[in-house]
């Protein structure tokens, strides 16, 4: 078994948690996003900073209104991030630890901030014009969804190669 990856994959869980914990931070204290409402800053012509109170998971789905349902989604995001840890602890593919790792830090970035505040902090608007390609997200939103790209495009490319060989 190739444990080597194992290190690497935490590491970057960590380096991400980390990073999403900083720029929240930055965008909420030194930056005191919130206090600008809907004005925002931009950074440039097609990206803004925005303050969001996301208490839904992605997309505003399941969106938490009672302390019941923020703990629900606690306890459900947490069990998902459990098991994304337990099949990073498990994988020999370093591709794959990789993604993982980038789910798992993003998830744990996002359950840091609904523990601790009640809602997930959001705050990058890509935006061209008046069209938004995505909702205002977050470095742990934008690092989950490149894990599970990652993760798709493997299983796909993989999955193409072993039907090529099998023929």
């Amino acid at each position: 078994m190739n444990l080597h990856h194992r290190p690497l994959g935490l590491s970057v869980a960590a380096l991400i948690y980390l990073a999403d914990q900083f720029v929240k931070y930055v965008v909420s204290v030194p930056l005191a996003l919130r206090s600008r409402a809907d004005a925002g800053i931009e950074i440039l012509p097609f990206f803004n900073l925005r303050w969001l109170e996301n208490r839904g998971v992605s997309m505003g789905f399941f969106h938490a209104s009672s302390d019941t349902m923020r703990w629900a989604l606690v306890g459900m995001t947490t069990a998902i991030a459990a098991f994304v840890a337990v099949w990073l602890w498990r994988e020999k593919a370093r591709q794959d630890v990789l993604g993982l790792a980038l789910i798992l830090g993003g998830a744990l970035g996002n359950i840091t901030d609904r523990v601790r505040l009640g809602y997930v902090i959001d705050y990058a608007d890509l935006h061209f014009g008046e069209w938004r390609p995505f909702l205002i997200f977050n470095l742990a939103d934008a690092a989950i969804t490149i894990g599970v790209l990652i993760l798709l495009a493997r299983a796909l490319l993989l999955r193409e190669k072993t039907v090529n060989t099998e023929s």
